[in-house]
């Protein structure tokens, strides 16, 4: 992964006066300051965080002495269990939204058992480790106080409630809107997007289509929130109705361009299993730690490369692909894969401030292998990439590379050219080897069993 400066400060935890994040040698470290030091020790002391980390809700960490820490301000220095890769909402399925949601409230209503309660509820305090969905920021956690509101309502509804109904009723893709309002979609804008149905459904008429009507009524003007009470037992109702609202959004993948590829594929079932054994002799030949599979579809490849413990990030354009990888992935309990959306042509920007706050993906890598089957084809013919660009890009990305080349000839290239004219006189298999060769080693090639496709496994040029 990117190398880190020395003391590097995380620059999505700034908004924090209760600490931020930093590295140092690598490693990532928090800083607790001073005043959050009631609450950290009553989320130590009173059972809270060992019940959140032994039922695997919450990041572990470890205490820590470092030297040059300004200790007038820092309280503690804490470092959290390593999560290598961090994903954001716009990147994620239905499924991993919803359960990232049920997890939050979970955490809230456990944290009113031991008088303590979120002060936000971002959706980007949610990773995903081994298929599961964890919550990640520790300071996140006040002391409850009898009679107060909870703070985290609104963002709650933003991050969690409003793309998951936008998703469920109107349009899956609709989640993207977190790439341009990195606080959730605003509630106004999500009432005037859903279907008028909605009102009739209790929970989004209260806590979406009312809710944003407040935030319209009292905008820009003081309010005197003070004198606002809410007991326990109406927290623990507002609580409960967010989760039945929650629990009750579905959204069925419908039939998309790829997600039966798998059973159209022109591969017989010996070429099937040829690839296969190529594919885990290339894995042992690379060694990766970490994996990326780019154009993973619904992730039977992934699954393949977790199987054998490699770290897999599996990426797809298709959401009903990355629906059903996560869906089937989360069955394999312990699998070390990640289902993520990807447009590889438009891939996720740096967003927030300074473009900072949430990195690109590539910031987010390299990765030590990429894995890229069936996909050349799709970014020279359907997106008209000059095969050079293809090449520099990936050595930008990875040290190995096992990557299928697949030509004109095969059914599924026809199937893209049959719908426009052929403009692509240098894809060809020269044509590739040759403009790959100028950032990589060709380690090895094979055909794939009786079909005309052959697969590579490359060594980036000056790689250790």
């Amino acid at each position: 992964m990117t190398k880190r400066k020395i003391n590097e400060t995380v620059s999505g935890s700034f908004r924090d006066p209760s600490g931020f994040l930093f590295y140092r040698d690598d490693n990532l470290y928090r800083q607790i300051n001073k005043s959050y030091k009631d609450n950290y020790n009553h989320l130590i002391n009173s059972g809270l965080y060992e019940y959140l980390v032994n039922n695997r809700l919450l990041i572990p960490h470890i205490e820590c002495n470092l030297d040059n820490i300004d200790y007038q301000i820092a309280y503690k220095i804490i470092k959290p269990e390593h999560l290598s890769y961090i994903s954001y909402p716009y990147e994620w399925c239905f499924s991993q939204l919803k359960d990232a949601a049920l997890i939050t409230l979970n955490i809230q209503k456990k944290a009113l058992e031991y008088n303590m309660s979120l002060k936000d509820c971002s959706a980007y305090n949610i990773q995903f480790q081994k298929g599961r969905p964890i919550f990640i920021d520790t300071l996140s956690f006040d002391k409850y106080k009898d009679g107060q509101l909870w703070s985290a309502y609104r963002q709650f509804c933003q991050h969690f409630l409003a793309p998951l109904a936008l998703m469920s009723y109107t349009d899956v893709r609709l989640n993207q809107l977190f790439r341009i309002y990195i606080d959730g979609p605003p509630l106004d804008l999500t009432s005037s997007l859903l279907p008028l149905r909605t009102r009739l459904k209790f929970s989004l008429l209260a806590h979406l289509h009312l809710h944003a009507k407040s935030q319209k009524r009292y905008a820009g003007k003081t309010r005197n929130v003070s004198s606002r009470k809410m007991n326990r037992r109406a927290f623990l109702g507002l609580i409960d109705s967010l989760e039945r609202a929650i629990g009750k959004l579905k959204w069925k993948p419908r039939d998309t361009e790829w997600i039966d590829y798998y059973n159209e594929t022109n591969y017989s079932d010996e070429t099937q299993k040829i690839k296969i054994t190529l594919i885990e002799e290339f894995l042992n030949q690379s060694k990766p730690e970490v994996l990326w599979d780019l154009g993973s579809n619904t992730g039977f490849y992934s699954r393949l490369a977790a199987s054998r413990g490699v770290e897999t990030l599996s990426f797809d354009i298709d959401p009903a692909c990355v629906e059903r990888n996560y869906l089937e992935s989360a069955e394999k309990k312990e699998l070390n894969i990640l289902p993520l959306i990807l447009d590889l042509t438009n891939p996720s920007p740096g967003i927030g401030w300074q473009n900072r706050e949430r990195h690109s993906f590539i910031e987010r890598g390299p990765a030590d292998t990429i894995m890229a089957l069936a996909l050349i084809h799709h970014l020279a013919i359907s997106n008209n990439l000059p095969l050079a660009k293809i090449a520099d890009f990936f050595s930008r990305t990875c040290g190995f590379l096992i990557i299928e080349f697949i030509p004109k000839s095969d059914s599924q290239v026809q199937r893209l050219l049959s719908t426009r004219e052929d403009i692509f006189p240098q894809y060809s298999q020269r044509d590739f080897e040759l403009e790959f060769q100028e950032y990589f080693e060709i380690t090895n090639s094979e055909k794939i069993g009786d079909s005309e496709r052959i697969l590579y496994l490359m060594k980036r040029l000056n790689s250790n």
